[in-house]
Formats: C-alpha cells, structure tokens, sequence
C-alpha cells in the first residue's frame, strides 16, 4: 500500500559526464544540502562516475549507494526487480529524511535512471516534491574538447541512442544537422559503416571516458570496428558549406 502523504524533497542532480570540474555550482550546492545523496550503483558493486564525481564534493558517510542493475538489457523483468527494490530503498530514505539528492551523469532527464526512480517514488511516496537540477552532458563535453561545433543557425540536432540500433542512427544521419549517438561503442562497426554510407565519416568525432584519466578523444575515421567502451559518444556535426553564418 502507499504511503501516506509526504512532504520531503527528491531532487535529481545532474553532475556532467565525469569530470568533477564540470558540476555546476548549484548542483554542487544541492549535492551539500542533501541530508543524503544516493548513487546509482551496478549489481556488480564497483564505483561508477556518478559516485567518484559526488565523493568530490561530499564526505563519504553522507553517500548511499543503491543497485540499479544498469548494466543489464536484455532481462526486463530483472531489470525492473531492480528498479523496484531501489525504489523502496529510496522511498525509506525519504521516510527518514527531508532532502534527498540522486546523482546521475550527464542531466537527469536525459536518458537517466533519475526518471524511472521519480516515477517509483511517486507510487510509493505520494506528494514528495520531485525537482531536478541540470547538467552538463556527455555532447557538450565532447563538442568542447573536440572543437565540433553542435548547431549553427537553423540547423536541427538529433541525438540518438544506439542501443535502439544503427538503422535508427542511419536514418539520423540522412537527415540534415548534426547527429549525436550515445552509447554506441559494442555496435561501433555497423556506425562507421552507417557514417561511411551517409558520407558523413570525415567530419565525424567520437569520445569516452572525457576528462577522465583514460580519456579518448579522436575522429571517427579512425575507427578500425574494435567494440568501444559501452559509454561513448559520437558526434557527426551538419555537412556546411558556404560563408560564415549561411545558414542563419
């Protein structure tokens, strides 16, 4: 049965895609005000970029570490077992506390767990405040540390997830403006062969683990069809010809 109506506060935190300098100065002050910060953890216990970044900020004891089971795809009801027991996880903490943070990569409503969670806790905790705070995302870092620049006047941008797969990405990059694909790295042979066809390979770039210590960053053209690190990200900027602000 629900839970009676509650008053407390769940708030998803973006915190960028792992670069603890790239957390915003309200994330890091809703992070500090937070009687406690959760981060999502796989089932397999290692500490992932959400946690690494928020211990830059706050002390270790403040921190709970809850199972997502975000490494697993292809079991839907595993997966959303897992969901419901972080969600009663949480839901407990929202019992005991007023504020409760959920650090997520990237921005919490882009492609985030932070979503699912809040929907949970909405069923188990009926009228706590869900709010969230923006962050920085995986693109924008790459576009930075790439010099690819996203978007020029009207230009569109489309930014697919590939584990929906490479036709989806395909059709994307057909299109006109800039493409963005997530997660591509166990499929990345058939997204050179997709760039490569759409004649969008040289301007290409891709990047993981940005600002991190195993950081990489190169041109797509580069890509010989070795699988990449789950986590990485790829830019296929508009095809532009022409003057300075011709698309304005």
């Amino acid at each position: 049965m629900p839970d009676v109506m509650n008053s407390s506060r769940l708030i998803g935190v973006g915190v960028g895609p792992g670069d603890p300098e790239l957390v915003t100065v309200k994330g890091v002050n809703a992070l500090r005000a937070a009687d406690v910060v959760v981060v999502p953890v796989m089932d397999t216990g290692e500490r992932g970029r959400a946690e690494a970044t928020v211990l830059h900020y706050v002390p270790e004891d403040k921190v709970v570490r809850v199972v997502f089971a975000l490494n697993e795809r292809s079991d839907r009801a595993r997966r959303e077992a897992a969901w419901d027991a972080a969600g009663a996880r949480v839901a407990e903490l929202l019992r005991a506390h007023a504020t409760v943070a959920f650090a997520t990569i990237g921005d919490p409503n882009v492609y985030s767990t932070f979503t699912y969670l809040a929907q949970t806790i909405e069923e188990l905790v009926p009228g706590t405040v869900v709010e969230t705070v923006p962050g920085i995302t995986a693109m924008q870092d790459l576009a930075a540390r790439s010099g690819a620049v996203l978007t020029e006047g009207t230009e569109p941008l489309t930014l697919v997830p590939v584990t929906a797969g490479a036709a989806v990405l395909k059709d994307a990059l057909a299109g006109p403006g800039t493409v963005v694909a997530y997660k591509f790295g166990r499929l990345a042979e058939e997204v050179v062969a997709a760039l490569r066809e759409t004649g969008r390979l040289d301007d290409a770039v891709w990047g993981s683990a940005l600002g991190l210590p195993d950081e990489s960053i190169s041109p797509a053209s580069d890509l010989d069809g070795t699988p990449l690190p789950y986590l990485s990200t790829l830019i296929a900027p508009a095809q532009r010809h022409g003057k300075r602000g011709g698309k304005l």
